[in-house]
């Protein structure tokens, strides 16, 4: 009986050649995505002079972002990332660059804008699902993959506080449309870097894999392998999105200012940094399809708790230990995505988890609107708690037997790691 495999550390990932070249490219290419939102909002806010149209553009962006992803991605597992990413990249940010110029001086109707922003979105390259798949692609060891997967939760959740931030340091000293030219440079030159990495140039288009095992490929077609991962990482996001307005709500309440809502949604963001560098480190001998349904109660849990928190202190606090569950989660439930992809349909996988992450997230955002001014900010603190909860709950009916030889679990098999079957994922929205 051999002994063992020693227990592989976050640096065992960087240690796999070309991973150090490819995981910075993708971040380049990703804080494009960090920025853009505020950056769309803020140039088109400046050419029309109208919150309502900054809106409306924004929403017309972003569900042509979101809605289109799974189709974007299946179209890069039929080509490959190198054939199918450059062009999208290159359109995408030609686009964007059109918008910031249409944007740079006011006086551009905003059916114009509108227009661009909506090809624009429709042509969003789906970095974050292609790069967790690469490495479903490249790593053989489950314990090193599900490092890699919370790395990238992490990098992620660092982008998406950082990427506002950024915008707000090009608008000191020039018009909103340069942050909004300065996200289709990063785009652009990320997705180049990226695909040039040889850690890519390995990966074939699905067409030239061989045929999926039986089992697996006709679990996905049918959905039921996917359902659990996507209905949690949906309610995630609904949870998450209602906190950020009712954050503000609060502050608005509680005569606290402006910066008391970057303090708190900062805290968010830490602890699930936090959360995910924890969960990335551990060698679960729990099943993911089992951690699911705790994760989304656990943050259920902690959101129900934050409404009940009595000054801001108590309430960061409480939304920090929110937090702490949602890297955890979103990381778990593309790791059972990429489980239950045949070969040649990661990115698609990953591309419905990242899909329902941010459609959850707008809703929440939407339904907290709806409900702050009709009922007590405790209550609602609850209702998005509870909508996490339910999700899990739910997800316990849908978590059917996990594939025969499948990867995603935590523990290697005593011999050491196994053969390559591999994991997939994520992109924001929050994920990008």
């Amino acid at each position: 009986m051999s002994a063992p495999a020693p227990r592989p550390s976050y640096a065992a990932f960087f240690r796999i050649p070309h991973t150090r070249h490819t995981f910075t490219a993708a971040l380049i290419g990703r804080l494009s995505y960090g920025m853009v939102s505020l950056a769309v909002m803020l140039s088109v806010t400046e050419a029309t002079g109208s919150y309502a149209a900054a809106g409306t553009v924004m929403a017309l962006f972003g569900a042509t972002s979101v809605l289109l992803s799974p189709v974007r991605a299946a179209l890069i597992d039929r080509r490959g990332p190198r054939r199918a990413l450059v062009p999208m990249a290159s359109l995408y940010a030609t686009l964007l660059a059109a918008l910031a110029a249409a944007a740079w001086r006011p006086g551009t109707p905003a059916p114009a804008l509108g227009a661009l922003a909506v090809t624009a979105g429709a042509c969003t390259p789906p970095l974050g699902p292609t790069v967790r798949a690469l490495w479903g692609e490249v790593i053989e060891d489950d314990r090193v993959l599900q490092r890699a997967y919370s790395l990238d939760g992490i990098a992620e959740e660092i982008l998406f506080v950082s990427g506002p931030l950024l915008v707000g340091a090009v608008v000191q000293f020039a018009p909103p449309a340069a942050a909004l030219a300065l996200c289709a440079l990063l785009v652009w030159t990320g997705t180049l870097a990226f695909v040039l990495s040889p850690a890519v140039a390995g990966v074939r288009p699905a067409v030239t894999k061989p045929v999926a095992r039986p089992g697996r490929g006709r679990r996905f077609r049918d959905g039921r392998a996917l359902l659990q991962p996507v209905v949690v990482a949906a309610g995630v996001g609904l949870s998450v999105g209602a906190v950020d307005l009712l954050v503000m709500a609060y502050a608005t309440r509680h005569h606290h200012g402006n910066d008391v809502v970057a303090w708190v949604l900062a805290a968010l963001s830490l602890g699930s940094a936090l959360g995910g560098l924890l969960n990335g480190a551990v060698d679960w001998r729990t099943p993911a399809r089992a951690r699911l349904p705790l994760l989304a109660g656990g943050l259920g849990l902690a959101l129900s708790a934050a409404g009940l928190a009595p000054g801001l202190g108590t309430l960061t606090v409480a939304v920090a230990c929110a937090g702490f569950f949602v890297a955890p989660a979103l990381t778990t439930s593309y790791l059972i995505a990429d489980e239950a992809a045949p070969p040649g349909s990661r990115t698609q996988a990953g591309a419905w988890v990242n899909t329902a992450v941010n459609a959850g997230s707008t809703g929440g955002t939407a339904g907290a609107g709806l409900l702050v001014g009709h009922l007590s900010l405790g209550l609602c603190f609850a209702l998005s708690g509870t909508v996490a909860v339910a999700t899990g709950l739910l997800s316990v009916r849908q978590a059917g037997p996990r594939p025969r030889g499948a990867r995603g679990t935590a523990r290697p098999a005593p011999d050491g790691p196994r053969s390559h079957s591999g994991p997939h994922a994520q992109s924001s929205s929050h994920h990008g």
